[in-house]
């Protein structure tokens, strides 16, 4: 059995971010706000302490322009 744990990124279409922010409300150690109010990422990488807020920040976006996905070894 491995002890190694599953680690994630986060993707943004900033295409379809509309700006409201709460992504970043939900998970500001993951999902910043630029001067247009659009989301990015200092770091796309999520921690595993993270992950339960960044998903939850994601599942938040109306415009369905956030998911995490698997980074593989």
């Amino acid at each position: 059995m491995s002890s190694d744990k599953v680690i994630f990124r986060a993707v943004a279409d900033r295409g379809r971010c509309c700006g409201y922010g709460l992504c970043a409300s939900i998970c500001p150690e993951v999902y910043k706000l630029d001067a247009d109010g659009l989301v990015y990422f200092e770091d796309d990488k999520v921690t595993p302490e993270l992950e339960e807020a960044a998903r939850e920040g994601a599942e938040a976006c109306p415009a369905e322009a956030l998911w995490l996905e698997e980074i593989k070894p």
